[in-house]
């Protein structure tokens, strides 16, 4: 993190170039101190809170832009168009990038990190309670059955080990059969592999319009088979994406389907 340690005072022009960054300033942000998201920010397929960006103004996450804006603070994401931060940064522009969150006990570090550069650390801290509050609520009880579940995304791509989604699994009652296989971070699996997995649950995404290949994995006879008798599940992957606490909700449509499962 750069920048946010020159701060006597909370900075009071704030621009997000990153959608995950957009949504942990407008949970945490005061009111006006918040000035322009990123242009993912309004796309409800991405974005948890794409409906409460549509009050901001949207950048093009282009340096030249945001240089323009005066912003005496500018939220990006470990890997957020880097040209572009790296010349704010060259023209002294205050910049925090945050790390991509890799766990549920991330979460929290980044809602103080990003509390800290708002001047906003006693809402932070408040947001970080009620989450855990919140997570410990929804964890199944000792004992429970646990099925087994994966999560199958575009060209087979499913994710274990050391991965957001890994612990968002476990909070929600399941076994991840990527991590059981050994995945560590991300890997594309085999169909046939998928299909000897005998997975309780088949986990894909949405799909985008239009055709594209890489989507097009999960609608194979296969994953059909293997999710037998119910279609592979479709939740919701704009709660998944990013580590903030609205990661809970998505645990907790998983969570309804481990109970729905369960009670078969």
């Amino acid at each position: 993190m750069t920048g946010a340690a020159a701060y006597g005072e909370a900075p009071a022009r704030v621009v997000s170039m990153n959608v995950c960054t957009d949504q942990l300033a407008m949970l945490l942000a005061a009111d006006g101190q918040l000035l322009s998201l990123s242009p993912l920010a309004i796309d409800p397929r991405i974005s948890g809170m794409a409906e409460e960006a549509k009050a901001y103004h949207i950048n093009s996450a282009r340096a030249e832009e945001v240089y323009l804006m005066q912003p005496d603070l500018v939220l990006a994401g470990q890997y957020t168009a880097r040209a572009a931060v790296d010349m704010l940064e060259r023209l002294g522009v205050p910049v925090v990038r945050l790390k991509a969150v890799q766990s549920l006990a991330d979460i929290p570090l980044r809602l103080a990190e990003i509390g800290e550069a708002l001047g906003q650390s006693d809402k932070a801290a408040q947001l970080t309670a009620r989450f855990e509050a919140d997570l410990a609520a929804l964890q199944p009880a000792e004992g429970v059955a646990r099925p087994r579940v994966i999560h199958y995304g575009a060209n087979g791509y499913t994710l274990g080990k050391n991965t957001l989604t890994d612990d968002m699994i476990a909070a929600a009652g399941f076994t991840n059969i990527a991590s059981e296989m050994g995945v560590m971070y991300g890997a594309a699996m085999p169909l046939e592999l998928l299909a000897m997995s005998a997975p309780d649950l088949v986990i894909t995404s949405k799909l985008y319009a239009g055709a594209s290949r890489a989507e097009a994995v999960a609608q194979h006879p296969v994953v059909a088979a293997v999710a037998a008798p119910a279609q592979p599940t479709q939740l919701t992957s704009r709660d998944w994406g990013c580590g903030t606490p609205l990661v809970l909700r998505a645990i907790k449509e998983l969570a309804q389907k481990r109970e729905a499962l369960t009670d078969q």
